[in-house]
């Protein structure tokens, strides 16, 4: 069939910590013709299958032994930046959501989704297109929305001005670029980039990428 010959070419990693939840998606999903690459029960374990496979979609559970589904996916992203990642979570809760869609992930469902739908979502995810459980996508619009309209808080702290450098690579760490990456598309060198980065840490008081990412968005930077 077309269709099943079509989704032959979208390999997609499973990560959840359930072996039998992930065997059986990863099954469910072989079944409908997607090339299921690799899974993952952790953190760790993903981000080194990611950069080893460099999937299509990544289906990633929020709940993970080694940090959460937010962390896993912007480490990921970091190594595999044209990678989508497609939250599957029991968790409907809004902090989850929109910690996982600040750290890049693409879209989210909750697990009481069908077969058919959890389907639908891969092959959607794998075209660009941001999908969400009914009802969570207008929290993620409504927090954006929320955001843009909140006036500066005058009491909060002064956060050092960025140079039109620092803030370009910043620009890029939200969209998902590996350093690697940002020195190819800025014709600089890969420890130069990581300087930036490091300078831009230091000068937020942000501890990680992730932070950092979730900073941008809330600038608008992304």
């Amino acid at each position: 069939m077309p269709e099943t010959t079509a989704q032959q070419s979208i390999t997609v990693m499973v990560v959840d910590d359930h072996p039998m939840w992930r065997d059986g998606v990863a099954r469910d999903l072989a079944e409908a013709g997607f090339e299921v690459v690799a899974t993952a029960d952790g953190v760790g374990t993903a981000t080194r299958r990611a950069a080893a496979v460099q999937p299509s979609v990544v289906l990633m559970d929020m709940n993970l032994p080694d940090g959460n589904g937010a962390t896993a996916t912007a480490e990921i992203l970091g190594v595999s930046p044209r990678t989508r990642v497609l939250v599957l979570s029991a968790s409907a809760e809004r902090d989850d959501v929109l910690e996982a869609i600040k750290a890049g992930a693409t879209g989210y469902l909750v697990k009481s989704a069908s077969a058919a739908e959890l389907i639908d979502a891969v092959r959607a995810t794998a075209s660009g297109q941001a999908v969400f459980t009914p009802g969570l996508a207008g929290l993620v619009l409504g927090e954006y929305r929320r955001i843009a309209s909140t006036p500066p808080d005058s009491d909060a702290p002064h956060r050092p001005a960025l140079t039109e450098r620092e803030t370009e690579v910043l620009r890029m760490v939200a969209k998902g670029l590996s350093a690697k990456q940002i020195a190819t598309r800025l014709g600089l060198s890969h420890r130069t980039v990581e300087n930036h980065v490091q300078s831009t840490l230091r000068k937020l008081q942000l501890g990680n990428r992730v932070e950092l990412t979730r900073y941008a968005i809330e600038q608008g930077l992304e």
